[in-house]
């Protein structure tokens, strides 16, 4: 081989061309780390309603470095995505020096269980909110089933004058609802069976049940819908009159 010009020749192009590659490559990862291609903006595209301006450049200060070539968008994504309120995030690179970052913010529907809250698709998130919201009780990854019941029934009840205040569902699969109207806080016992069935003949009964009751200063704290042909109604502190004896 060695009295052989041709392949004495192809060996010193292969590794010409391979020394000359491992230089081009090495140069690039030198380059794309100069200072001269670092990030030096950072601009949130989005309005802020939830997010903490604050907490949320400490973060961009804090972890996000690199160049405008060697930034993980991954690990940037990540790391804005555990700011409290945040939902997801879009990151741009713009040429030279620009990041821009969009954020979409959880929209808060309700409060869940001791400490989280649900936004409006379902999701639980943690985060601190002093606005009035309903409450959510129910078991884990049964949030978006709860959100859209809570939208459901919401809608059924408003022309009723009651607003939903609470949703609880049991491991069973059994529903109460917390409402609100003009004459105080009302629960309704729905169950698990047929409860489609149930909130219909509550909402067609009641202007000639408990609106009646209304109308007579009588309220009624708790509605028992788990008959099949009707429902109960708890009036406090109502009594029957005592029947009378004929003489």
């Amino acid at each position: 081989m060695w009295d052989d010009a041709r392949q004495l020749n192809a060996i010193a192009v292969t590794l010409t061309v391979i020394a000359l590659a491992f230089l081009a490559w090495a140069g690039t990862g030198w380059i794309a780390q100069l200072p001269l291609f670092d990030i030096r903006e950072v601009v949130v595209t989005t309005p802020l309603k939830h997010t903490s301006a604050a907490h949320l450049e400490a973060v961009i200060r804090a972890e996000l470095s690199g160049t405008f070539f060697t930034m993980d968008l991954d690990a940037a994504r990540a790391s804005i995505a555990r700011v409290p309120w945040v939902r997801s995030v879009a990151l741009r690179r713009q040429w030279p020096h620009r990041l821009e970052v969009e954020l979409d913010e959880h929209q808060p529907l309700a409060r869940w269980n001791d400490s989280g809250l649900v936004d409006t698709q379902g999701d639980v998130f943690v985060a601190n909110y002093a606005g009035d919201l309903p409450q959510f009780d129910g078991p884990d990854g049964q949030s978006p089933a709860m959100a859209a019941r809570y939208r459901e029934w919401a809608a059924l009840l408003s022309p009723l004058a009651l607003r939903l205040t609470g949703l609880a569902l049991s491991a069973r699969g059994g529903w109460q609802l917390s409402a609100a109207g003009d004459g105080g806080a009302l629960t309704l016992q729905v169950g698990r069976d047929d409860v489609d069935a149930r909130m219909a003949r509550f909402v067609a009964a009641y202007g000639r049940t408990l609106a009646v009751l209304a109308r007579e200063g009588r309220h009624v704290d708790l509605v028992d819908l788990r008959y099949r042909n009707g429902f109960a109604a708890h009036v406090p502190g109502f009594r029957e009159k005592p029947a009378h004896r004929a003489s």
